[in-house]
This record gives structure tokens, sequence and C-alpha cells, in this order.
């Protein structure tokens, strides 16, 4: 799931949709506090209506700094381990604030609804993130469904939680997509290859047209009728 401003949601824990805010390209999904407050409600740290006039430059730089930490982190765990470094770091944002602590209250059509008390702080919400990693990344379940996309390019990292875990691209519609279209292409340039149509040798030059018979009266009056 994508949003207008190109935010995703679909990979299946919040840590993830965190690190899917950049895909290895030059692309930059979180580019300024607007953004960033898109992807706080998006991804369910905060309730809907939560204030957050405070998000500035400020919380922008640090939840950039903790994606580039959980790309590195997951990427590593993946291949092999990850740096005990960047664990250790990974365990400081985790203990460098409480998460907010959302409270049941009475909507105006009498339903509950989640809020928070008050405005949330930045480390709070960094905590919670880093919290997540650490959960996903400690539990062997959930560790075993973690995939890579096989989109040419990029480097999404998912939950394949499919049926017969058969889910091979963070999105059908954009990654395969696009590698059904370069597969379809390859097709019709090997079919054109099996049929001749880049393999044949020059077409040799064509020779002087023979002359035209000359034509009788009867041909005349027949086209004329």
């Amino acid at each position: 799931m994508a949003t207008p401003c190109g935010l995703r949601f679909d990979c299946g824990r919040i840590c993830l949709d965190l690190a899917a805010t950049t895909d290895g390209t030059a692309a930059e999904r979180l580019t300024g506090p607007d953004q960033l407050r898109a992807w706080l409600t998006g991804a369910g740290l905060v309730p809907y209506g939560t204030p957050l006039d405070g998000v500035d430059g400020r919380w922008l730089g640090g939840f950039r700094a903790l994606r580039e930490l959980l790309v590195r982190v997951v990427h590593d765990e993946l291949r092999g381990r990850a740096a005990e470094a960047d664990l250790a770091l990974l365990n400081s944002a985790a203990a460098a604030g409480q998460p907010p602590a959302p409270c049941a209250v009475r909507a105006a059509d009498g339903t509950l609804a989640r809020a928070l008390p008050g405005p949330p702080e930045c480390a709070g919400l960094l905590a919670a993130v880093a919290r997540d990693a650490i959960g996903l990344l400690t539990d062997a379940s959930a560790r075993a469904q973690l995939r890579q996309c096989e989109g040419e390019s990029c480097t999404l990292v998912y939950l394949d939680t499919s049926r017969g875990r058969r889910r091979r691209w963070c999105s059908s519609e954009v990654c395969g997509n696009r590698e059904r279209v370069a597969r379809h292409r390859r097709r019709t340039m090997g079919l054109r290859e099996r049929s001749g149509g880049t393999a044949a040798g020059p077409v040799p030059a064509a020779g002087p047209a023979p002359a035209a018979a000359p034509v009788t009266a009867a041909e005349n009056f027949s086209a004329g009728r």
C-alpha cells in the first residue's frame, strides 16, 4: 500500500516500513517534516489526529539516522550477522526513550478510540521503532519470513506471509510489473531471433525490372468498361 507521497506500509513491520522510505535508489520519501508526520500516522505509531506540531528537522534527522541503521542491521542479518557496533546502536535507541502509552477514549459517536495523553516525544517514537526491530530479529518465526525483493536494484525487505512463501517482490504493482514487462521483452526478442528476423543476412540488390508487355486494344476496352 502506497500513499500519494510515496510512503509504503506493506512490509509487515513498522521497522521495515521505515526502511522502505528509501529503496537503494536516489529516491528519498522522508523529504521533510510533513512527510515524517504522514509516516508516523500511517505506520500507526500515533493515532490519527494526534498533534504533531513539534515534528521538525531534528526529528527528521533522527528518523533518517535510525532508518540507515535498520537497513544495515536487517541486510547484514539476512546475509549473516550484523556488526556488534550496530547492534549496540540499535539497543541504545530502544532504551533512549519511552514509547507513548495509548489511552482508550470515548469518541463523539460513542465508540472507543485510541489516543495519546499528550504530544509524543521524538525519542519515545524512535524507541518504539527500534524495539520493533529487536522484536523482529529475535523472533525465529518472524525472522524466517524475511525476504529481500527480487526486483532489479530494489533493496526493500518485507515479511513474506503469503501461502507457500512464494512472494517475490515488495510490490506486485511496482517491482513485479517491471519484471513482467522485462520478461515479455526478452520473450519477444527471443521469438524474433528464432524466426531469423535479426539473424538474416544482407538482402541481395534487386535487378532491373522486366519490361512490361504491350497492352492490346481489347485489354484497354475491358479496363475502361
